[in-house]
């Protein structure tokens, strides 16, 4: 691997923590197929599959109350519509790392639910 030559070479800063970074993923990934074959059921930690969790929970909400679902996706736009607001405002300067965070989470989500809503119209 290059990042190994590179480590026993010249390791710098950036090179420690993207092996750092590798392996926590490794690990998680480990921890992820530890469990599924253990319980059947996967912990939804790992980046690859961290959503497929709160996905599922979404559409099963979906089948079985869809009022549930459709305020749950109200509230996330307008999270979206808040911290995009926040990001401009000059008196939370000092939050604005804090709030672009939570702007990206609160995109990922929306996105989320407009998947599962297309999906829904195309099995339709």
């Amino acid at each position: 691997m290059q990042l190994d030559k590179v480590l026993d070479n010249e390791p710098n800063e950036n090179d420690v923590k993207q092996m750092a970074e590798l392996r926590i993923r490794n690990l998680l990934a480990f921890d992820e197929l530890q469990s599924f074959n253990d319980t059947g059921f996967f912990l939804y930690k790992h980046p690859l599959i961290k959503n497929r969790g709160e996905s599922i929970e979404l559409e099963s909400l979906l089948k079985e109350d869809p009022e549930e679902f459709l305020r749950k996706h109200r509230c996330t736009l307008d999270s979206v519509r808040r911290y995009e607001s926040y990001i401009h405002k000059p008196e939370r300067k000092k939050r604005r790392s804090s709030d672009k965070a939570l702007l990206e989470k609160h995109r990922n989500r929306a996105a989320m639910f407009k998947t599962i809503l297309e999906t829904k119209n195309m099995k339709s």
